[in-house]
Protein backbone atom coordinates (compact mmCIF):
# COMPACT_ATOMS: atom_id res chain seq x y z
CA UNK A 1 0.00 0.00 0.00
CA UNK A 2 1.38 3.41 -0.92
CA UNK A 3 1.96 6.13 1.65
CA UNK A 4 -0.73 8.23 -0.06
CA UNK A 5 -3.31 5.57 0.78
CA UNK A 6 -2.59 5.75 4.51
CA UNK A 7 -3.75 8.39 6.99
CA UNK A 8 -1.64 8.44 10.17
CA UNK A 9 -3.14 9.93 13.31
CA UNK A 10 -0.43 10.30 15.90
CA UNK A 11 0.66 11.98 19.11
CA UNK A 12 3.49 11.50 21.56
CA UNK A 13 1.46 13.10 24.35
CA UNK A 14 -1.74 11.05 24.09
CA UNK A 15 -2.64 9.04 27.20
CA UNK A 16 -1.23 5.53 27.38
CA UNK A 17 -3.38 3.15 25.37
CA UNK A 18 -5.32 5.87 23.57
CA UNK A 19 -4.72 4.50 20.08
CA UNK A 20 -5.43 0.92 21.16
CA UNK A 21 -8.74 2.20 22.55
CA UNK A 22 -9.58 3.84 19.24
CA UNK A 23 -8.56 0.74 17.29
CA UNK A 24 -10.66 -1.54 19.51
CA UNK A 25 -13.68 0.71 19.03
CA UNK A 26 -13.34 0.85 15.26
CA UNK A 27 -12.95 -2.90 14.94
CA UNK A 28 -15.89 -3.59 17.25
CA UNK A 29 -18.13 -1.27 15.28
CA UNK A 30 -16.91 -2.74 11.99
CA UNK A 31 -17.94 -6.21 13.17
CA UNK A 32 -21.64 -5.25 13.30
CA UNK A 33 -23.44 -7.14 10.49
CA UNK A 34 -24.60 -4.65 7.88
CA UNK A 35 -23.60 -1.77 10.12
CA UNK A 36 -22.33 1.69 9.32
CA UNK A 37 -18.93 1.64 7.59
CA UNK A 38 -16.02 2.79 9.76
CA UNK A 39 -12.45 3.81 9.01
CA UNK A 40 -10.32 0.73 8.35
CA UNK A 41 -7.50 0.16 10.84
CA UNK A 42 -4.23 -0.75 9.11
CA UNK A 43 -1.84 -0.53 12.05
CA UNK A 44 -1.79 0.65 15.63
CA UNK A 45 1.12 1.48 17.93
CA UNK A 46 1.71 3.35 21.18
CA UNK A 47 1.95 6.74 19.47
CA UNK A 48 -0.19 6.40 16.35
CA UNK A 49 -2.93 4.65 14.45
CA UNK A 50 -2.83 4.14 10.67
CA UNK A 51 -6.14 4.22 8.80
CA UNK A 52 -7.03 3.77 5.17
CA UNK A 53 -7.25 7.24 3.64
CA UNK A 54 -10.72 8.31 2.51
CA UNK A 55 -11.86 10.36 -0.47
CA UNK A 56 -14.39 13.06 0.36
CA UNK A 57 -17.69 13.82 -1.37
CA UNK A 58 -20.71 16.03 -0.73
CA UNK A 59 -23.52 14.16 1.04
CA UNK A 60 -26.98 13.81 -0.43
CA UNK A 61 -30.29 12.66 1.11
CA UNK A 62 -29.89 9.08 -0.09
CA UNK A 63 -26.47 8.82 1.54
CA UNK A 64 -27.97 10.17 4.74
CA UNK A 65 -30.89 7.76 4.67
CA UNK A 66 -28.51 4.85 4.09
CA UNK A 67 -26.38 6.02 7.02
CA UNK A 68 -29.42 6.02 9.30
CA UNK A 69 -30.40 2.47 8.37
CA UNK A 70 -26.81 1.22 8.72
CA UNK A 71 -26.40 2.95 12.09
CA UNK A 72 -29.52 1.17 13.35
CA UNK A 73 -27.95 -2.15 12.33
CA UNK A 74 -24.75 -1.22 14.18
CA UNK A 75 -26.79 -0.55 17.30
CA UNK A 76 -28.73 -3.77 16.83
CA UNK A 77 -25.47 -5.75 17.06
CA UNK A 78 -25.67 -5.07 20.78
CA UNK A 79 -23.21 -5.01 23.65
CA UNK A 80 -22.65 -7.13 26.77
CA UNK A 81 -23.96 -4.39 29.06
CA UNK A 82 -24.58 -0.68 29.32
CA UNK A 83 -21.22 0.93 30.01
CA UNK A 84 -19.25 -2.04 28.70
CA UNK A 85 -16.06 -1.30 26.73
CA UNK A 86 -15.54 -2.48 23.15
CA UNK A 87 -14.15 -5.96 22.64
CA UNK A 88 -10.37 -5.88 23.08
CA UNK A 89 -10.36 -3.10 25.68
CA UNK A 90 -10.66 -3.12 29.46
CA UNK A 91 -11.36 -0.29 31.86
CA UNK A 92 -12.34 3.30 31.19
CA UNK A 93 -12.08 4.84 27.75
CA UNK A 94 -11.50 8.34 26.43
CA UNK A 95 -13.79 11.05 25.04
CA UNK A 96 -12.78 14.31 23.42
CA UNK A 97 -10.11 15.67 21.10
CA UNK A 98 -6.73 14.01 20.71
CA UNK A 99 -5.11 17.12 22.16
CA UNK A 100 -6.90 16.63 25.50
CA UNK A 101 -9.07 13.52 25.79
CA UNK A 102 -11.07 13.20 28.98
CA UNK A 103 -11.66 9.88 30.72
CA UNK A 104 -14.93 8.15 29.83
CA UNK A 105 -16.25 6.18 32.77
CA UNK A 106 -17.22 2.69 31.69
CA UNK A 107 -19.04 0.82 34.44
CA UNK A 108 -20.83 -2.25 33.03
CA UNK A 109 -24.36 -1.93 34.38
CA UNK A 110 -27.73 -3.65 33.90
CA UNK A 111 -29.46 -0.36 33.02
CA UNK A 112 -28.62 2.64 30.89
CA UNK A 113 -29.43 4.97 33.76
CA UNK A 114 -26.75 3.53 36.02
CA UNK A 115 -24.07 3.70 33.31
CA UNK A 116 -25.01 7.19 32.13
CA UNK A 117 -25.16 8.56 35.67
CA UNK A 118 -21.56 7.41 36.21
CA UNK A 119 -20.50 9.29 33.07
CA UNK A 120 -22.29 12.48 34.13
CA UNK A 121 -20.79 12.43 37.61
CA UNK A 122 -17.31 11.59 36.33
CA UNK A 123 -17.27 14.61 34.01
CA UNK A 124 -18.88 16.81 36.67
CA UNK A 125 -16.04 15.99 39.07
CA UNK A 126 -13.47 17.09 36.49
CA UNK A 127 -15.45 20.27 35.84
CA UNK A 128 -15.56 21.09 39.55
CA UNK A 129 -11.81 20.53 39.88
CA UNK A 130 -11.18 22.90 36.98
CA UNK A 131 -13.54 25.57 38.31
CA UNK A 132 -15.94 25.20 35.40
CA UNK A 133 -18.92 24.15 37.54
CA UNK A 134 -19.80 25.68 40.90
CA UNK A 135 -21.81 24.58 43.94
CA UNK A 136 -25.29 25.32 42.57
CA UNK A 137 -24.33 23.71 39.27
CA UNK A 138 -23.11 20.63 41.10
CA UNK A 139 -26.38 20.25 42.99
CA UNK A 140 -28.36 20.51 39.75
CA UNK A 141 -26.32 17.90 37.85
CA UNK A 142 -26.19 15.56 40.83
CA UNK A 143 -29.98 15.73 41.14
CA UNK A 144 -30.36 14.85 37.44
CA UNK A 145 -27.83 12.03 37.80
CA UNK A 146 -29.82 10.57 40.69
CA UNK A 147 -33.01 10.55 38.62
CA UNK A 148 -31.14 8.98 35.73
CA UNK A 149 -29.54 6.34 37.95
CA UNK A 150 -32.93 5.40 39.42
CA UNK A 151 -34.15 4.57 35.93
CA UNK A 152 -36.69 7.34 35.38
CA UNK A 153 -35.58 7.71 31.78
CA UNK A 154 -34.86 4.08 30.92
CA UNK A 155 -37.06 2.63 28.19
CA UNK A 156 -36.29 -1.06 28.67
CA UNK A 157 -34.26 -1.35 25.46
CA UNK A 158 -31.16 -3.58 25.61
CA UNK A 159 -27.63 -2.20 25.42
CA UNK A 160 -26.70 -1.05 21.92
CA UNK A 161 -23.32 -1.02 20.19
CA UNK A 162 -22.84 2.74 19.92
CA UNK A 163 -20.19 4.99 18.39
CA UNK A 164 -20.32 7.17 21.49
CA UNK A 165 -19.00 10.43 19.99
CA UNK A 166 -21.10 10.72 16.85
CA UNK A 167 -21.07 14.44 16.22
CA UNK A 168 -21.17 15.53 12.58
CA UNK A 169 -17.39 15.93 12.36
CA UNK A 170 -16.97 12.22 12.98
CA UNK A 171 -19.06 11.36 9.91
CA UNK A 172 -16.96 11.51 6.75
CA UNK A 173 -18.83 11.48 3.47
CA UNK A 174 -17.24 9.59 0.56
CA UNK A 175 -18.49 8.70 -2.94
CA UNK A 176 -19.60 5.34 -1.49
CA UNK A 177 -21.44 6.91 1.45
CA UNK A 178 -20.79 7.83 5.07
CA UNK A 179 -17.83 6.45 7.04
CA UNK A 180 -17.52 6.85 10.82
CA UNK A 181 -14.27 7.89 12.51
CA UNK A 182 -12.93 8.67 16.00
CA UNK A 183 -15.31 6.58 18.12
CA UNK A 184 -15.72 6.41 21.87
CA UNK A 185 -17.42 3.05 21.33
CA UNK A 186 -19.14 1.27 24.20
CA UNK A 187 -22.36 -0.37 25.24
CA UNK A 188 -24.90 2.42 25.51
CA UNK A 189 -28.28 3.70 24.45
CA UNK A 190 -28.99 3.99 20.73
CA UNK A 191 -30.57 7.40 21.27
CA UNK A 192 -27.17 8.80 22.33
CA UNK A 193 -25.75 8.58 18.80
CA UNK A 194 -28.85 10.15 17.29
CA UNK A 195 -28.77 12.96 19.85
CA UNK A 196 -25.12 13.64 19.07
CA UNK A 197 -25.83 13.89 15.35
CA UNK A 198 -28.47 16.51 16.14
CA UNK A 199 -26.32 18.46 18.59
CA UNK A 200 -23.85 19.98 16.15
CA UNK A 201 -25.79 19.73 12.90
CA UNK A 202 -25.48 16.64 10.71
CA UNK A 203 -26.23 17.22 6.99
CA UNK A 204 -29.65 15.89 5.96
CA UNK A 205 -30.43 14.86 9.55
CA UNK A 206 -34.12 14.29 8.81
CA UNK A 207 -33.11 11.71 6.20
CA UNK A 208 -30.72 10.04 8.64
CA UNK A 209 -33.54 9.74 11.17
CA UNK A 210 -35.96 8.48 8.51
CA UNK A 211 -33.53 5.77 7.46
CA UNK A 212 -32.96 4.83 11.09
CA UNK A 213 -36.64 4.55 11.94
CA UNK A 214 -37.24 2.53 8.81
CA UNK A 215 -34.79 -0.04 10.16
CA UNK A 216 -35.54 0.19 13.90
CA UNK A 217 -38.54 1.88 15.50
CA UNK A 218 -38.02 3.93 18.66
CA UNK A 219 -40.61 4.48 21.35
CA UNK A 220 -42.95 7.44 21.16
CA UNK A 221 -41.05 9.48 23.79
CA UNK A 222 -37.58 9.29 22.29
CA UNK A 223 -37.50 12.93 21.14
CA UNK A 224 -38.26 14.05 24.71
CA UNK A 225 -34.95 12.49 25.82
CA UNK A 226 -32.73 14.05 23.16
CA UNK A 227 -31.54 16.90 25.39
CA UNK A 228 -30.77 14.44 28.18
CA UNK A 229 -28.52 12.41 25.89
CA UNK A 230 -26.87 15.66 24.80
CA UNK A 231 -26.11 16.68 28.38
CA UNK A 232 -22.95 14.62 28.79
CA UNK A 233 -21.25 15.71 25.54
CA UNK A 234 -22.12 19.31 26.36
CA UNK A 235 -20.53 18.89 29.79
CA UNK A 236 -17.41 17.48 28.12
CA UNK A 237 -17.29 20.54 25.85
CA UNK A 238 -17.82 22.80 28.88
CA UNK A 239 -14.85 21.23 30.68
CA UNK A 240 -12.62 21.45 27.60
CA UNK A 241 -13.67 24.78 26.12
CA UNK A 242 -15.75 26.64 28.72
CA UNK A 243 -17.69 29.62 27.40
CA UNK A 244 -21.21 29.08 26.17
CA UNK A 245 -20.99 25.32 26.61
CA UNK A 246 -21.26 25.73 30.39
CA UNK A 247 -24.49 27.69 30.04
CA UNK A 248 -25.84 25.34 27.38
CA UNK A 249 -25.14 22.23 29.47
CA UNK A 250 -26.92 23.71 32.49
CA UNK A 251 -29.89 24.72 30.36
CA UNK A 252 -30.16 21.12 29.16
CA UNK A 253 -29.93 19.86 32.75
CA UNK A 254 -32.73 22.16 33.94
CA UNK A 255 -35.15 20.54 31.50
CA UNK A 256 -35.02 17.37 33.63
CA UNK A 257 -34.80 18.64 37.19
Amino acid sequence: MTAEAVFRKGSTTAPAGYFRWESAGLRWLAAAPGGAPVAEVLDVAATHIDLRRLVFANPDPLMAENLGAALARTHDAGAPAFGSPPEGWQGDGFLGPLSEPLPLRLRPSPTWGEAYSAQLLGTLAIGVDRGVYHRSDTALVEAIARRVELGEFDDGAPAARIHGDLWSGNVLWTPEGAVLIDPAAHGGHRETDLAMLALFGCPHLDWVVSGYLGQHRLDAQWRERVALHQLHPLMVHAVLFGGGYVRQSLEHARRYR
